[in-house]
């Protein structure tokens, strides 16, 4: 491709970005994610701004300005306010809080010690968020921005090096160099496969010549997964970067993000960020003067899980029911509307402009030997610091639940922890010290996927939760293929009666036969993966099944139908209490005279156990 001399020189429009964030004078950073706009963040903007208004006279500050941001990660802690300025971030702020900010730290230069992080192993007050082990043991590339700057603002996006990576690169002008560099630095998708990206971009860019597009996959469908929505969120304009150099390496001229109906902040901001940066000609035609031209469009998918599948997804962008497609043909060869198309999801592609700006050595210095650069996750669960992180590749299991997540909930012993989603495997005590990557978590009946992490202590009932995932999975499915659609069905029925207490020692084999059959047989990585929570608690914790089948008991004490609730008649004083709260007239006894639930009757809804004064009631 011939390229014009380009109209834009990004070093003069960084100058200028940079100057418009200090002509905003102080400024007050308050996320603006979805959780935390959730818990109040708008209302926290608007009266710090209506503050602001008063702080030339009340300060030796001239101006004070409210910067709505992305995520901060630490979602925990939201509502999150940082001072940059004084080096300070405050955590669980409302809207009443305010005022006394303003005025003590801003007005006053006396920090609110009161809503300040507290370490949970020290108790010491943190002020700096450097000084936070959840920030602290952090690498963050993806999300490097995010927090930091207005997620709505091309200037703040400009100020720390966006568009940059794509002025260098069109001044090169030279696709392949731009693959090379992607294949040099051991990217691989972030999305659950883990292709490695540089190789799709040069599969895709081996049909150059006729139409092409890109297509950013921001289906996030995990239960409790939310990396993708994060980065939409809080820095778009990384994103849409990250496109049009994949766009200019493959020879595309289109592209289409897909993203779910169900995230309309981070759709909001997307249509902002590319209005903005066509009318800069960052997108669009001619972006930056030369003959190179990448227009792009929204896609709102209508939540389908299925659809994160690559083929679905084509076909839902087409208008198509959103159902897996037999491969071959692969996209790179006959994707959207039968053209050469590549697929990446949106972390993918937001490592992208940092990995042109810094190197192929710089990104593959970080992680294993076959798993490069950094990884983010959805930290949740009974862990202390839930929220967004981004870490090494190979980074353990021990060190992201103990050191970043402050460990588990309520001083619980760890049991385990989901990884990768709904199709992911769960792993034990004995895998913390595991590597996370590709390889590692693959051979121990795991894997990356998305980056979901679901954190378990000592009271999870297992089997509970190979039942909930399976449950997802089943009414996931498209139903195209035999052995999902059927397997899924009767592999959740079996996992019912078990719950029950229902079940017998054969239907283990069953189970394990069926998963088996499901995964071999299905005919996208929907159904090949949906056995991975039965098939990885079959391994690790089979004992809890069979206590299920044999013993008539949940270890956990979760499951409801094998639950126990009685009376310590020592301990019954006959209030009554317990028989006037229960809504189905299972607790029999006279006043002043110990009581005896009949277990017939009993639907084990603990309401007694709430109510009961004296703790007589025990839960077996």
């Amino acid at each position: 491709m011939e390229v014009k001399t380009m109209n834009i020189n990004i070093s003069d429009e960084q100058q200028k970005a940079m100057q418009h964030i200090k002509e905003q004078g102080f400024r007050v950073l308050v996320c603006g994610g979805t959780g935390c706009v959730a818990n109040g963040s708008l209302k926290v903007m608007e009266k710090f701004e209506e503050l602001g208004a008063s702080v030339s006279t009340m300060t030796a500050l001239d101006k004070m300005t409210v910067v709505p941001t992305g995520c901060h990660g630490f979602c925990e802690q939201g509502v999150l306010v940082v001072l940059p300025d004084l080096h300070t971030t405050y955590v669980k702020v409302h809207v009443e809080d305010v005022e006394e900010i303003f005025n003590s730290h801003i007005v006053g230069g006396q920090p609110v010690e009161r809503l300040l992080y507290v370490d949970p192993h020290t108790q010491q007050h943190i002020q700096k968020s450097e000084n936070i082990n959840f920030y602290a043991k952090q690498t963050r590339t993806a999300l490097a921005n995010c927090g930091h700057i207005n997620a709505e603002s091309l200037e703040e996006a400009i100020a720390v090096r966006g568009y940059e990576a794509l002025s260098n690169i069109l001044k090169q002008n030279d696709p392949n160099a731009v693959i090379q560099e992607v294949l040099d630095s051991g990217l691989r998708g972030r999305g659950g496969a883990g292709f490695p990206t540089g190789l799709k971009w040069k599969f895709t860019a081996a049909n150059r010549g006729g139409k092409s597009y890109v297509v950013c996959n921001g289906d996030e469908g995990d239960p409790g997964a939310f990396m993708d929505r994060s980065v939409m969120e809080g820095d778009p304009h990384k994103l849409l970067e990250g496109m049009a150099i994949a766009a200019f390496a493959i020879g595309a001229d289109e592209g289409y993000i897909y993203v779910r109906a169900e995230y309309p902040l981070a759709i909001k901001r997307l249509r902002k960020a590319i209005k903005d940066a066509e009318e800069k000609h960052f997108l669009g035609k001619n972006i930056m003067g030369t003959d190179f031209s990448f227009d792009l469009h929204i896609k709102e998918g209508a939540g389908a899980f299925v659809c994160g599948e690559e083929s679905a997804l084509i076909a839902s962008i087409e208008g198509e029911r959103g159902m897996p497609r037999p491969k071959p043909p692969f996209p790179a060869n006959k994707g959207l509307f039968g053209r050469p198309t590549l697929i990446n999801n949106v972390e993918t592609l937001a490592n992208i402009p940092v990995i042109m700006l810094k190197g192929a050595k710089w990104f593959s210095s970080m992680g294993t030997e076959t798993s490069k650069g950094t990884k983010t996750f959805a930290l949740t669960g009974e862990v202390n610091n839930t929220g967004l992180i981004e870490v090494p590749m190979g980074t353990t299991l021990r060190k992201i639940i103990f050191d970043i997540g402050g460990g588990i909930r309520g001083g619980k012993k760890f049991k385990a922890v989901q990884i990768g989603g709904p199709s992911g495997g769960c792993l034990t005590e004995e895998h913390l010290d595991l590597p996370m990557d590709y390889e590692s978590l693959m051979k121990a009946g795991a894997m990356v996927g998305s980056g979901g992490l679901v954190v378990m202590a000592e009271d999870t009932c297992m089997v509970e939760v190979a039942r909930f995932f399976m449950n997802f999975t089943k009414n996931e499915s498209c139903g195209k293929c035999v052995p999902c659609r059927e397997g899924t069905k009767n592999m959740l029925k079996i996992l019912e009666k078990i719950v029950r207490g229902k079940g017998g020692l054969e239907d283990l084999e069953v189970l394990e036969e069926l998963a088996n059959t499901v995964k071999d047989g299905s005919l996208c990585g929907l159904g090949k993966t949906a056995p991975n929570p039965v098939l990885s608690t079959l391994k690790y914790f089979r004992d809890e099944y069979i206590a299920h089948i044999v013993d008539k008991k949940c270890p956990a004490g979760v499951c409801t139908a094998l639950k126990t609730i009685r009376i310590n008649e020592e301990l019954c004083k006959g209030c009554t209490k317990c028989s006037r709260n229960c809504p189905v007239n299972a607790i029999e006894g006279t006043v002043k005279q110990p009581h005896h639930i009949n277990q017939e009757k009993c639907i084990k809804c603990e309401a007694c156990l709430a109510n009961c004064p004296f703790h007589a009631i025990i839960k077996e």
